[in-house]
């Protein structure tokens, strides 16, 4: 752990209540940033409450991030209560639905857009503004390699879009000197979700076509595994530090050699 590495800085962590997004938001916040803990579960109240009592700067919002306006209460509440943001990780997301996309209904292919596309979307419109009038910011995306997948292609196609955000942004936001970067995990072993992405149990025939992601997953693999949320953790830190300062543009991918 780098000590004081984001020191005076504010960050926006999304989807902070589980996963990726907790380890980020547990680890920025051990390593100097005043933190601010975004989900729509009311856990991500009880990991701030944790890194609270053990002394840290944090503060938790519940938001949806799926429409703009979730997200513009929430960045507005953020400068009232620190007076700018300097960095954002973009993390809301996630397969909701593992199935061959002819098994998809439109409102699946809808509900997967919108969870894994638009939070990213509207984040970076939201904070823009705040980062160019303080003269500069850093947005991390995350994306996945999955766009390259099997069984879930609207997420692929989220994703994808992520992917083009970040290249796209990078070129137009440099000169207000803002970096925009993404990251891009493969699959990633992670404690069992405290609140699954999709309520409804699995049939048989979906426990199939989930294993065959995992198996695909495997094989695109060099190295043959599964990370662990610490790797994607110091990568998206990493590329959100001024140790990266001279990155932009880019999607890293963190899967073991599968490029995505």
């Amino acid at each position: 752990m780098f000590q004081d590495r984001f020191k005076n800085k504010i960050a926006i962590v999304t989807g902070a209540a589980q996963g990726i997004g907790r380890g980020v938001a547990e680890r920025i916040a051990k390593e100097g940033a005043k933190t601010v803990l975004v989900d729509r579960s009311d856990v991500v109240l009880e990991v701030a409450e944790s890194l609270k009592k053990a002394g840290y700067d944090v503060l938790a919002i519940q938001a949806d991030l799926e429409t703009l306006a979730g997200f513009n209460k929430m960045s507005d509440r953020v400068i009232q209560t620190f007076g700018k943001i300097d960095i954002l990780i973009n993390n809301v997301g996630g397969t909701i639905w593992a199935k061959p996309f002819q098994h998809y209904e439109e409102e699946e292919i809808m509900k997967e857009i919108n969870r894994s596309l638009f939070p990213t979307l509207w984040g970076c419109r939201s904070v823009l503004p705040h980062m160019i009038s303080n003269g500069g910011g850093v947005i991390v995306n995350v994306s996945s390699v999955a766009t390259r997948s099997v069984n879930r292609v609207p997420y692929a196609a989220a994703k994808g879009g992520v992917n083009a955000i970040t290249a796209s942004l990078a070129f137009e936001q440099a000169p207000n000197h803002v970096r925009i970067l993404g990251v891009a995990p493969g699959g990633t072993e992670a404690p069992q979700r405290i609140i699954p992405r999709n309520e409804n149990p699995q049939t048989d025939e979906e426990r199939m076509w989930y294993q065959q992601i995992v198996d695909q997953t495997m094989e695109s693999s060099l190295q043959k595994k599964y990370g662990t949320i610490e790797d994607q953790v110091s990568t998206i830190l990493f590329a959100a530090s001024d140790e990266a300062k001279y990155i932009t543009g880019v999607t890293i991918p963190v899967a073991g050699g599968d490029l995505g």
